[in-house]
């Protein structure tokens, strides 16, 4: 009894590793299938709202080869976190690359990856390439401009050439255009009622010229496609919580039209220093602007260094007399040697003191 109950487990254990062995030769079959699939097999999407039959879903052998080769295709289809990956079967991208575009800054903005890989260079790229050049843009500039704004190809060229003829009509020269073009190329999608009504409110805010609106313009072109939420603020604070004039304030924008991209916040912080610890009157803050413009922990360092030598003279009027505006040019090194005229070792050894 003994005995027979062995041997129907030996013939138990048979069976089970008769089974597990046609399990693993089905497997193996499986995967050699499997193998002869193209990516682009895989990755294709099956339409659900039709019952797919079995053929449909068979590999096809001798045609996944030849899939597999048309990159044209992977570039389409296979997603990817970066551009790089498709540089090299990409005739566009390696377009834009010689021309200078970080891709790498394009694919951290949102949706920018995929729009610039539908992008056909000869359709969509060249013809604005050319328009620019027609404004006299330089071609070591198109790179910087297009990581810049690459939905500028998404604008018609007869609708760009509109906006090339309001500025002109607004007496803006070749050259202005060119550099607000080159240093804002945000500026090229909007229309020309959007920027004829951004201009006047500058005009208007604060009584400028056509020749002072055209300088502000043209020295800050970020400023006229600026949030105007943000510049409503600022203009608020230089007036109001800072004081300055109607007169002052007209003068103050013009020379230093980035003043209007500062956060308010910062921009408060600096002039109370400069007005309260330097001792500077309003009218020598406009004089000197690129004091409002400079980091408040950079203005109270240089500051606090002439004091302590004794040449924190600001007024004109009297014996060594330092201009404010040299506190915020150059380097340190040429802070100490011209202004301060002292040494680097100095002026480190200050640094670790104070």
């Amino acid at each position: 009894m003994f005995g027979s109950a062995i041997r129907n487990i030996i013939i138990k254990n048979a069976q089970n590793a008769a089974k597990f062995k046609a399990i693993g030769a089905q497997c193996r079959h499986l995967r050699a299938n499997r193998s002869t699939q193209s990516e682009p097999d895989i990755l294709k999407s099956i339409d659900l709202t039709t019952k797919p039959n079995d053929k449909e879903l068979e590999p096809t052998p001798q045609d996944s080869s030849a899939v597999a080769l048309d990159f044209g295709n992977r570039e389409a289809h296979v997603p990817s976190f970066n551009l790089a990956a498709y540089v090299n079967n990409s005739s566009t991208l390696q377009q834009l690359v010689s021309l200078g575009v970080d891709l790498h800054k394009l694919e951290r903005r949102k949706g920018l990856g995929e729009f610039v890989l539908r992008l056909d260079f000869e359709k969509n790229i060249k013809p604005c390439l050319s328009f620019l050049a027609d404004q006299g843009i330089a071609p070591d500039d198109f790179g910087r401009m297009i990581t810049k704004n690459p939905l500028l190809f998404k604008e018609d060229i007869d609708d760009l050439q509109t906006r090339v003829e309001y500025l002109k009509s607004k007496r803006f020269s070749d050259e202005a255009i060119q550099r607000i073009f080159t240093q804002n190329p945000f500026w090229l999608m909007f229309s020309t009622k959007r920027v004829d009504r951004r201009l006047g409110y500058f005009q208007k805010e604060f009584h400028l010229s056509g020749h002072d609106l055209r300088l502000m313009a043209t020295r800050e072109p970020n400023l006229i496609t600026y949030k105007m939420e943000h510049l409503r603020k600022s203009v608020f604070t230089l007036r109001e919580e800072m004081g300055f004039n109607a007169k002052e304030l007209q003068s103050l924008i013009v020379r230093k039209p980035r003043l209007m991209m500062i956060p308010p916040d910062d921009l408060v912080e600096r002039f109370s220093y400069i007005h309260k610890d330097m001792g500077l009157p309003h009218y020598q803050i406009v004089q000197c602007a690129e004091l409002l413009a400079s980091r408040e922990f950079r203005l109270r360092e240089r500051h606090e260094f002439l004091k302590l030598l004794g040449r924190a003279q600001y007024d004109p009027q009297k014996d060594l007399y330092i201009s404010p505006r040299t506190i915020v040019q150059g380097n340190n090194f040429y802070f100490v040697r011209n202004v301060a005229k002292s040494d680097l070792e100095t002026f480190d050894l200050f640094l670790k003191t104070r």
